[in-house]
């Protein structure tokens, strides 16, 4: 896997979501470094949020965890 430069666009990147098996597109989010960080630590996605200022783990509120299978 490629490095990924965290140093562009004020250190966010953006990031595709998809279906594992049916490849469907399922959002567009963005990550910094320490969202990345946690989402390999944990294997959950984590992401960061522009509105709130903070991060994020995807299903923490709703239940849908997103689990992480390649990158």
């Amino acid at each position: 896997m490629q490095k990924i430069d965290f140093a562009k666009g004020d250190g966010l990147v953006p990031v595709i979501v998809q279906d594992y098996r049916s490849r469907e597109i399922l959002m567009l989010a963005y990550m910094n470094s320490e969202a990345w960080k946690k989402t390999q630590k944990t294997g959950k996605a984590h992401y960061y949020s522009r509105s709130r200022k903070g991060l994020w783990l995807k299903g923490e509120e709703s239940g849908h965890f997103q689990e992480v299978k390649g990158a």
